[in-house]
């Protein structure tokens, strides 16, 4: 049985072709990271480590997470990590990651949260008979005493934001909202919480019982279309440029200028 995901569906969705190579053929990618994931994967792990020291009771300087995010840096990076933008080295993805990590600890601090979980892993069903299921991870999960209510907390270092109409509806967060009510009796109250982190900035946003289960609907049809699907077509966007699986893709070749994508 596939245990599907939001970038899983996703990915379908985005390009039914990159999902065949990405899930179905298991092509492994030339590219095997670029510096935007790496930076993301960087500031994700400092900040992950800021909250299991706080965890175990330990206290938590400024100076003490940067040093950490250097190391981690300096033993991780490589030479065969894609930079795409030409006017960009990696000391500038670098010096944005310090500076993600000083505007989150000054904004934040001194984190009383009471931390139920970090990188908390769920895998739930998403109908009865347990046919359709669905996995996530979640950077920290938080219990509000004083508002009663799980918190789903996500980092984001994207040079992009959302608008408030755009959190409201996005399903990542939300489907994650399904597997707390799954594994906590008493989440009634459960608010969504992105930190973007490029703009040192919080939005928030909650769903009605009545949301998610239109959202549960809604993918479990997804998941039955992709089950479905017998012939995997490329869906040729702005997107292409920056798809890891393009050298494998004839639909590259037939980009028209309209498909480029604006910075």
């Amino acid at each position: 049985m596939t245990i599907y995901s939001h970038s899983r569906i996703s990915t379908f969705e985005q390009c039914p072709l990159k999902f065949k190579f990405r899930y179905i053929d298991n092509i492994i990618p030339e590219i095997k990271q670029t510096i935007e994931g790496f930076l993301g994967n960087k500031v994700h792990e400092t900040l992950e480590w800021i909250y299991r020291q706080l965890m175990n009771q330990q206290q938590v300087h400024l100076d003490n997470a940067i040093e950490f995010y250097i190391q981690i840096w300096n033993k991780d990076f490589n030479k065969e990590i894609k930079i795409t933008k030409e006017n960009y080295d990696a000391e500038y993805y670098f010096n944005k990651g310090v500076k993600f990590i000083i505007d989150y600890f000054l904004s934040n601090h001194p984190f009383q949260d009471n931390i139920i979980a970090i990188e908390k892993q769920i895998i739930f069903d998403l109908d009865k008979e347990g046919k359709y299921k669905l996995q996530g991870y979640i950077d920290r999960l938080v219990f509000n005493k004083e508002t009663n209510s799980y918190e789903i907390h996500d980092y984001k270092t994207g040079a992009s934001i959302k608008s408030q109409e755009e959190i409201d509806k996005d399903r990542q967060l939300a489907l994650y909202s399904l597997g707390i009510k799954k594994n906590f009796e008493n989440a009634e109250n459960i608010l969504l919480i992105w930190h973007f982190l490029d703009f040192n900035k919080k939005m928030f946003s909650k769903r009605t019982d009545e949301q998610l289960e239109s959202l549960r609907n809604e993918i479990i049809e997804l998941i039955k279309k992709i089950e479905s699907t017998t012939e995997f077509q490329a869906n040729p966007g702005c997107l292409c440029n920056w798809c890891e699986f393009k050298n494998y893709c004839d639909s590259i070749n037939n980009l028209n200028e309209s498909d480029t994508c604006q910075d």
